[in-house]
């Protein structure tokens, strides 16, 4: 019966998305121009691309996102040492 209702959810949350459009909300931060997204309603995943337009976050973009956020986090932080 619960899983009946999470399919007619997840249904309706899709419709929803589908007339009125997405409501993204920032998941992670990997810069400070470059951020993951998520669906409030349907939970679709995006992040900014290198033009900062919004693309579909895919297992290759979000290890790239990954290996981005790791070299701006030690090279900001080195500059915060010296500064």
């Amino acid at each position: 019966m619960k899983n009946n209702i999470n399919h007619y959810a997840n249904r309706l949350s899709t419709f929803f998305c589908a007339i009125f459009g997405h409501h993204y909300a920032v998941t992670k931060i990997i810069t400070s121009h470059i951020k993951e997204y998520q669906c409030v309603h349907c939970n679709k995943e995006v992040t900014t691309d290198a033009n900062g337009n919004l693309s579909e976050l895919t297992p290759k973009q979000q290890d790239i996102n990954n290996t981005l956020q790791h070299i701006y986090q030690k090279r900001h932080g080195a500059d915060q040492q010296v500064a």
